[in-house]
């Protein structure tokens, strides 16, 4: 009989049956999709199905639900679950529904999840609730929190529960950041939002700049450590501040926990708690669709060095783990497409991220962003002054897919490389971006302007900005009537490198302008 079958599955689970009876009173109360049947009890998929499998013929299935039959129901009455304990800040989300309201409205516009960056979504309700737990543990009012990545929106949930929070979101998606930098600018809120890819550093404006550090990593021993290593050297002070991290693992792979437990503790990180469960997620159905609280206090300022801040961090696409990258015959495209200025030696392809010329002086180089999900196109291009550059990009990447988006890189960077999209790879799968220097002499003064501060990406925007008018107008310019051609704005302590793509694109026109007056 399928009880029998039920009855020996909770005794091989022992102690911890109480989630699969969990489960068992799910069935047994109303209609619930496989989905929600993980999620709720934060059970993985896959011992969920060994249920489903051991009720066998006492389940009804509609669609994609499933129910206990009605007249068998009784029969699993001695296998339910009992009273559990309230969660009491399940409870305080439940009393502020306002600001529900304005997490889930959040969230509809949210940009669609990429499976390269690991993106899987965390409802509304943890993303609340992780606002209140942070508001009711710590003194938050004219604090700083920072969010490295933030596709769950944790950011805007903080604000809502407490606008006084100085909320700082450094993401590698500038999708994301334009929408989060959109709403809480609709609100008043304090959010400010950078560029950073973590493999390659952090912006120096971030650096010891924060009280508390949230982030919800990619789950691999390379992801979490990496992160958590920003995350301290993000923290103004290590002996006060503490590193919020999300993680959750199968129960059926402790293994894996133990490896990222590890790393954690390699970087000296001390756990004061963990809350398990504490995270439930629309997806991620392997973990049982939930992740633990890890709330981590340094014991000194350890990071992640350059040597261990390794490009592959994540469980899937191109940068994951298991990637094996490009073949062979795309890197021969990468040079074989692009050729190159009679004075430059023959490009070579170079790793993913980093962008260094071929010998001193070179004129040509050759970068392999096989694996870019989007961001790194416009930053390599921003970081190299090659007199000809070519990039392998995959077909579906966002600046080569379509001649929108094809206009909107070069809209970016047209006074600084003119752009060249060759699609005819060998292999079918990627496209080679050929980027070739513009002379300076085909400019007009804004136009000038605004090559030298594209030139320029990693100095202070301030500075740079300053100089590039003063070097388009050929000195006609004093140092004084630049700065006060300038004005006041947020961003003029950050790179132009470290600016969200939708800033940058703000920016160039004033730039420009502030030239031709």
């Amino acid at each position: 009989m399928a009880t029998e079958l039920v009855r020996a599955l909770l005794a091989e689970r022992g102690p911890h049956a109480r989630k699969l009876r969990r489960v068992l009173d799910l069935l047994a109360t109303d209609w619930h999709t496989l989905a929600e049947l993980v999620r709720l009890p934060a059970v993985p998929r896959r011992t969920v199905q060994e249920v489903l499998t051991a009720v066998g013929d006492d389940l009804e299935a509609k669609g994609d639900r499933f129910r206990l039959a009605p007249a068998r129901a009784a029969d699993y009455a001695g296998f339910r679950a009992g009273d559990e304990l309230p969660d009491p800040v399940d409870a305080l989300v439940s009393r502020h529904t306002a600001q529900l309201r304005s997490v889930l409205a959040d969230i509809a516009g949210v940009p669609a999840p990429l499976a390269a960056l690991d993106h899987v979504q965390a409802t509304a309700e943890t993303a609340l609730k992780r606002a209140l737990w942070l508001d009711t543990t710590y003194d938050l009012a004219g604090r700083t929190l920072l969010c490295l990545g933030d596709h769950d929106l944790t950011s805007l949930a903080v604000c809502a529960v407490n606008p006084e929070v100085e909320v700082v979101v450094v993401d590698v998606d500038d999708r994301l950041l334009e929408h989060i930098a959109r709403r809480a600018a609709e609100r008043g809120w304090p959010v400010r939002t950078i560029h950073a890819d973590f493999r390659f550093g952090l912006p120096p404006a971030v650096l010891e700049s924060a009280d508390l550090v949230f982030s919800d990593p990619p789950y691999t021993p390379e992801g979490m450590g990496l992160f958590a290593g920003r995350a301290v050297e993000c923290l103004a002070d290590p002996g006060r501040g503490r590193v919020l991290l999300a993680y959750g693992f199968s129960d059926r792979t402790p293994a894996l926990g133990l490896k990222v437990q590890q790393e954690l503790q390699r970087l000296g990180l001390v756990f004061e708690a963990i809350l398990p469960a504490f995270h439930r997620f629309d997806g991620a159905q392997a973990i049982g669709s939930a992740a633990d609280l890890y709330v981590c206090r340094p014991t000194s300022r350890r990071s992640a060095s350059p040597a261990s801040a390794k490009t592959a961090i994540y469980t899937h696409g191109p940068q994951s783990v298991e990637a094996t990258g490009p073949g062979s015959t795309a890197l021969a495209a990468l040079v074989d497409l692009a050729p190159r200025p009679e004075s430059s030696p023959p490009p070579k392809p170079r790793a993913p991220g980093w962008a260094e010329p071929i010998g001193k002086g070179a004129a040509s180089l050759a970068v392999d962003l096989s694996g870019d999900p989007g961001p790194w196109l416009l930053r390599t291009l921003l970081a190299c002054s090659p007199g000809r550059m070519a990039a392998l990009v995959p077909n579906n990447h966002p600046n080569v897919a379509s001649a929108a988006g094809q206009q909107e890189l070069t809209s970016l960077v047209g006074t600084r490389f003119a752009l060249r999209f060759l699609r005819s790879t060998p292999d079918g799968k990627h496209c080679v971006v050929v980027a070739d220097q513009v002379l300076a002499g085909t400019l007009d003064v804004g136009g000038l302007a605004v090559r030298e501060v594209l030139m320029r990406a990693h100095g202070k925007l301030g500075n740079v900005w300053r100089e590039a008018l003063i070097t388009a107008t050929r000195g006609a310019m004093t140092k004084r009537e630049a700065r006060e051609r300038i004005g006041e704005h947020d961003d003029l302590e950050l790179r132009l490198i470290d600016l969200p793509r939708h800033r940058i694109a703000e920016l160039l026109p004033l730039i420009r302008e502030s030239a031709s007056h």
